[in-house]
């Protein structure tokens, strides 16, 4: 006996792409950029240093006096000497006065002012410190000024193009589909 049957027999669609790929260009022009610094401003301002040196003292202790200065030196060694023979013959006087007292006091006297002493000693002329020195330091203000940066800067916009991509869809194959009946129609026996 015989079954009946249907067969069926299909092929699927294919389908093909065609794509064209997008094209893209990008350039970047560099920026235009100026800059410039102007120079700052320096003032400088100095009161020069001062440098006194105040010789007078060597200078008279070697014998180049001005003539104030002798004159009032004499005038002083004159009062002093003067002074000095007042005090000398009071006290020679004083002397004489006790000659009751048993000295001999004219010898004395006189020998006192026939052998003066003198006093001897070394020393440098003109004397240390003599020569007096003063300094006052100069004095330097700077002031400065900045000047900021001049910038230019000009940015390039960039260059795009752009060509899109495109797609085509086709069909390779076509889809079917067959039936086939088999041992459909009874025979008869």
């Amino acid at each position: 006996m015989r079954i009946p049957q249907i067969r069926l027999e299909s092929t699927f669609i294919k389908t093909g792409l065609e794509i064209q790929k997008p094209v893209q260009k990008i350039e970047q022009p560099k920026a235009n950029q100026s800059i410039q610094q102007p120079k700052a401003e320096l003032e400088i301002y100095t009161v020069p240093g001062r440098l006194t040196v105040d010789q007078t003292e060597a200078r008279a202790q070697l014998g180049f006096k001005t003539i104030p200065r002798l004159v009032s030196e004499f005038a002083q060694a004159g009062k002093q000497a003067a002074l000095e023979g007042i005090g000398r013959r009071a006290s020679e006087g004083e002397q004489l006065m006790r000659i009751e007292n048993k000295g001999n006091p004219i010898p004395q006297i006189a020998e006192s002012n026939a052998f003066k002493e003198k006093q001897f000693g070394i020393g440098w002329i003109p004397s240390h410190g003599s020569v007096k020195l003063h300094y006052t330091p100069a004095d330097v203000q700077v002031k400065a000024t900045p000047r900021n940066p001049i910038i230019d800067v000009q940015i390039q916009k960039p260059i795009h193009e752009y060509t899109p991509g495109n797609v085509s869809v086709y069909v390779e194959q076509k889809n079917s589909l067959k039936i086939d009946f088999v041992n459909l129609f009874n025979e008869t026996i």
